[in-house]
């Protein structure tokens, strides 16, 4: 047997758990270099026989159940570790009832055993009977195979044990009178958000195209859960597909689907993303990391809401709304031809702005008992809640970070808390640190996108050329220290005025070499 074929077969054993994903992989190996036919794997219990994997639909899947003679006797023959060889028609006392008779060519068949004890059967099929090379095969096959099973019934076991765990927990948690919360709840939906939130009830119910805005961390995923429980399409399903994620070889698999047959490793016929939201919403997010050619076949997608699988020729039609978002400028990436000015328009019918957090820090209190609770529920700690001095401290920080920073620093308090009480003076001088660290080496840009996206000019010094990220930044930071004649910190400090912390002011002010003590007045 070739070395290079089972070092490939064992990496494919090692690089999935589930077993179902190997065996697809190795039966496409097998094809290629041997006269395999087809491949197929068994999962055995004492009371029955399911089949797992079928490399082709020649046959149909065999789903038995087993008499405690029949489980007997084949795990006496698997202890011989025999692997039996015949044709379909050929008869073994034990094999005989699994076998697949219509099958006219070679079988081979051999035990998986997981610490002695059977667990499952390998089947081979041949269009000729194997000479001794392919036999030594088989061996080969088995060991790759009973290590493979063996990681999917550890992947099922914990699989089940997490089950129950969290059936236990929710049990417990009803038990208490501690209602679950939902992580689609819009704290601040009568307060911070409220003129987001009507944005939401005006376009819900109708199907245009949803665009949303806003920095890092706003909870753009948790406004288009909300857009998609108030529309009439909220008993269908929700998807979320983060397109700065997928890798752009994956992208049309992903998005559209392939058919069987339709590149190497294409074992299966795979249902996309818009054919799975057929009926739903599709929440697109990061839209602005789509590459220009997946953004031509999006476009087709929403103008003709019909496209084709990877390797199909059949037009599928689909009802799907979307909801895209992105904390990027998407104008100005149309501008740079980033993004397409056809899709940009296709997509941004009707836009919905969402505030940074320390624009809407009337919120803080709620969401700061919310995220409390829910930490508290998740680590199985009793419920505390924050202290008018911690509220203080949380609306006293800029929060770079927006929500998803908040919900941080929660964590971390009820952690270091155990329970007793909330440390959120801890938590946040972590995120401080944290922050400093970070912005004493890179200065972070969170950028600013308007309600509806409009041109506006770029930062330029006198003579017309555009000035470079650090070169505007300083000079907004330095008409910041003359405003505030030279006053880092405090309500009539450069750092209040530009709504950032004062250590990561001082950090930028050094990186880009400002002296701060010429705009003092002496």
């Amino acid at each position: 047997m070739d070395d290079s074929l089972l070092l490939k077969i064992w990496k494919e054993v090692g690089r999935h758990l589930e077993i179902r994903e190997s065996a697809s992989t190795i039966t496409l190996l097998l094809r290629e270099t041997t006269g395999l036919v087809d491949l197929r794997l068994d999962r055995i219990t004492p009371t029955s026989l399911d089949t797992l994997f079928l490399s082709s639909d020649d046959h149909p899947r065999k789903v038995l159940p087993l008499t405690n003679g029949h489980w007997t006797a084949l795990s006496d023959w698997s202890a011989t570790q025999e692997v039996w060889q015949g044709r379909g028609r050929d008869s073994h006392e034990v094999l005989a009832p699994i076998l697949f008779t219509q099958h006219d060519g070679w079988q081979t068949v051999g035990p998986l055993l997981v610490n002695d004890t059977l667990v499952g059967l390998l089947h081979l099929y041949w269009n000729k009977s194997p000479q001794r090379p392919l036999a030594q095969l088989s061996q080969r096959l088995l060991e790759a195979f009973s290590a493979a099973m063996a990681n999917d019934l550890r992947l099922s076991e914990l699989k089940r044990l997490q089950a129950s765990a969290e059936a236990d927990r929710n049990s417990l948690l009803s038990r208490l009178g501690r209602n679950q919360l939902r992580e689609d709840d819009v704290v601040g939906a009568d307060q911070g958000l409220r003129i987001v939130m009507e944005r939401v009830e005006l376009v819900a119910n109708s199907d245009v195209p949803v665009l949303i805005l806003g920095e890092t961390g706003t909870g753009k995923e948790v406004i288009s859960r909300a857009i998609h429980q108030k529309s009439r399409r909220s008993d269908g399903p929700f998807i979320r597909v983060n397109c700065g994620a997928i890798p752009p070889e994956l992208i049309d698999s992903q998005l559209f689907g392939h058919e069987k047959g339709s590149f190497t490793g294409a074992s299966d016929l795979h249902q996309g993303w818009f054919e799975r939201a057929d009926g739903g919403t599709l929440f697109l997010d990061e839209i602005g990391e789509l590459p220009l050619a997946a953004q031509v076949r999006l476009l087709r997608v929403l103008q003709d809401h019909q496209f084709e699988r990877v390797g199909g020729k059949k037009s599928i039609h689909i009802d799907v709304r979307i909801i895209a978002a992105t904390h990027r400028d998407l104008s100005n990436m149309v501008k740079t031809r980033q993004f397409r000015e056809d899709l940009w328009y296709r997509i941004n019918v009707f836009p919905i702005m969402l505030p940074r957090l320390r624009d809407r820090l009337i919120d803080i209190p709620a969401l700061a008992k919310h995220f409390a609770q829910r930490a508290s529920a998740r680590f199985g700690l009793p419920a505390v809640e924050p202290t008018p001095s911690d509220i203080l401290a949380l609306t006293q920080y800029t929060w770079p970070g927006n929500i998803r920073e908040l919900g941080a620093v929660l964590d971390r308090a009820v952690i270091l808390g155990n329970g007793r009480t909330l440390e959120v003076i801890k938590a946040l001088g972590l995120s401080q640190q944290t922050y400093t660290t970070f912005e004493s080496n890179e200065p972070t840009f969170y950028e600013v996108i308007p309600e509806s996206p409009i041109s506006r000019p770029s930062a330029a010094s006198p003579t017309g050329a555009v000035l470079t990220l650090d070169e505007a930044m300083k000079q907004h930071i330095e008409q910041a220290l003359a405003a505030t004649s030279g006053k880092i910190e405090g309500a009539k400090g450069a750092a209040k005025l530009l709504g950032i912390n004062p250590h990561t002011l001082r950090a930028r002010m050094r990186k880009l070499r400002i002296d701060w003590d010429r705009f003092r007045h002496h």
